[in-house]
């Protein structure tokens, strides 16, 4: 038996959370928010997120000895989170983010250091992980044998592909697809992988290779393909603050469920009611619930 419910991997990000502007910023031009909040980001928030929801969750990341890194692992031991396989190296480890965030969407300026790497293969065989999250998402043979390891020693995989400019025509990518076991992209990057303009039609077309898509689609919900059978759950009703780290929200509460054996509408509606709890508060993780929480608003 395993002591780790979720392995999760990704760098941190020290996020610079602007809102209230009334334009997107331009060159030319010197755009003021009204608000701004300085959170940690990244993988951070959805490690926040699980740990609420009372998931065993890991986070597998380097920090620096920058004023950046030493803020997110002060955050992370105030919330109490595992930080067992963290590695401290005696050297900055900068990873910034700008956040710009609307209502409706958000956009980031990014800076990140190189980061050392780590064989993440030992952590698979020492961990023995029920679920892997987001690892590389591409169609390279070491990321088709990464997940392959992952299987091998009784785990899944669920991922969401971040930013991407590739579609399904990418040498590989469909065999990748075809390993996963839960794939999770938003609206746009469902649309860039598949040329769909809705989100069923994209969700339909990645379930001809992945066995259980999800397509998150913000105010409008998520999208949910497993074969034939298709599903829909409306998103929460809320005024939204910030939206940085909503979709990392939603994949925990999907990912909580999933781990509870709930059938995949309720776990839409979880990561629905994670995700849009997500936005009432500036930073990512600020306002991510816990597991009373989110009861009370399934009953509603």
């Amino acid at each position: 038996m395993t002591d780790c419910d979720v392995l999760l991997l990704g760098d941190y990000f020290c996020d610079i959370i602007i809102t209230g502007l009334s334009e997107l910023p331009r060159l030319g031009a010197d755009v003021f928010g009204q608000a701004m909040t300085i959170a940690p980001g990244g993988a951070y928030i959805m490690n926040v997120a699980l740990h609420r929801l009372g998931v065993k969750v890991r986070w597998a990341t380097c920090l620096g000895d920058d004023m950046f890194s030493r803020f997110v692992l002060e955050e992370a031991q105030k919330e109490g989170l595992d930080t067992s396989l963290f590695l401290q190296v005696p050297a900055p480890l900068r990873s910034l983010s700008l956040s710009f965030s609307f209502a409706h969407d958000r956009g980031f300026i990014s800076y990140v250091d190189p980061v050392p790497g780590r064989d993440m293969a030992d952590f698979i065989a020492a961990q023995r992980p029920a679920w892997v999250v987001n690892p590389s998402f591409d169609g390279s043979a070491a990321s088709r044998r990464f997940v392959d390891l992952v299987h091998q020693h009784g785990g899944h995989v669920y991922t969401d592909c971040q930013y991407i400019t590739t579609t399904l025509d990418e040498p590989g990518l469909p065999d990748m697809l075809r390993a996963i076991d839960v794939f999770a992209p938003n609206l746009s990057e469902a649309r860039q992988l598949t040329g769909a303009s809705d989100p069923e039609t994209a969700a339909a077309r990645l379930a001809e290779f992945c066995p259980l898509v999800v397509v998150k689609c913000g105010p409008e919900g998520a999208f949910a393909r497993q074969g034939k059978h298709a599903w829909h759950s409306p998103a929460l009703k809320v005024e939204a603050v910030d939206t940085t780290g909503a979709g990392d929200c939603f994949n925990a509460g999907f990912l909580a469920a999933h781990l509870r054996g709930e059938p995949v509408r309720t776990c839409l509606r979880y990561g629905n009611i994670c995700g849009g709890l997500s936005v009432t508060q500036r930073g990512g993780a600020s306002a991510a619930p816990g597991l009373e929480e989110v009861k009370k608003y399934l009953v509603e």
